[in-house]
């Protein structure tokens, strides 16, 4: 296992390819959406349909005067865009009555809205607030353990002990990261082999 964390974030910085979904970090009710439209679905498919969505509804207020059809229209092919239609039609009142419109700030009320669940959680509050989390996906689970700094069977099991050993600074750059290099080489083995390579395992 490679102990030194700086080491293999350093390798991996250098050679990180822009994520497709970056473009709307800076921007919580914009994450928080793409980042629910993502699961199960390619991010380039995923950017397209959040771009046509941001379109017609810019903001939370916005979105909460799309009807449902609308919406599945707006999103389709993303995965179980029916269900993900239905789960923004419900988030956005949420978020206008109970938080007069400004997505919330905690994991706890995040993953309260409809639809979210910790990864996307976690990215929320990484991307748009700056707030330090570990956001576990695939990528980030797989990669994990394939460097032995974990040896979980879920990711949520990853999240805790990554939290445990990682130092907070390494938490809001874990993600994006992981997710960069686990797309670019996209089997085990081809992961491995850069790994060797760049004397990381």
């Amino acid at each position: 296992m490679k102990k030194d964390f700086s080491e293999v974030f350093k390798i991996f910085k250098k050679h990180y390819q822009r994520i497709p979904l970056e473009i709307f970090h800076n921007n919580a009710y914009k994450t928080l959406i793409s980042t629910l439209l993502s699961s199960r679905t390619k991010d380039e498919v995923t950017l397209e349909a959040s771009k046509r969505l941001f379109k017609k509804a810019p903001d939370i207020g916005k979105l909460q005067q799309l009807n449902l059809q609308t919406i599945e229209q707006l999103i389709y092919p993303v995965g179980f865009y029916k269900t993900k239609a239905k789960h923004l039609r419900r988030l956005a009142r949420v978020v206008i009555k109970k938080y007069k419109g400004k997505i919330p700030k905690t994991r706890d009320c995040l993953t309260q809205l409809s639809g979210v669940g910790r990864k996307t959680a976690n990215l929320v509050l990484n991307h748009a607030f700056r707030i330090p989390a570990i956001a576990v996906d695939t990528h980030v689970h797989r990669i994990s353990n394939i460097l032995g700094w974990v040896s979980t069977k879920t990711p949520e099991t990853t999240e805790k002990e990554l939290e445990k050993i990682l130092r907070k600074k390494y938490w809001t750059d874990i993600n994006r990261l992981f997710v960069s290099i686990g797309r670019q080489y996209t089997t085990k083995n081809k992961l491995e082999n850069f790994l060797k390579k760049e004397k990381v395992i």
